[in-house]
């Protein structure tokens, strides 16, 4: 196995908000509760988000 070759799950940085990696099933994007999705607050960046303004969360219920 090569060193160099990396799959996407282990460059994908996960934020504090996030509840899953983007792409696996039953995930889905969110605009940040913490923010409202702006990505920041006040002048520095959301902590929960990392500044992109968005989370990765559980979709559906039960």
């Amino acid at each position: 196995m090569n060193k160099s070759s990396q799959t996407e799950s282990d460059t994908t940085k996960l934020n504090p908000g996030d509840q899953g990696e983007p792409g696996t099933p039953g995930v889905g994007e969110n605009v940040c509760p913490e923010c409202k999705g702006k990505g920041r607050i006040g002048v520095t960046s959301c902590p929960t988000c990392g500044g992109t303004g968005k989370i990765i969360e559980g979709i559906g219920g039960a």
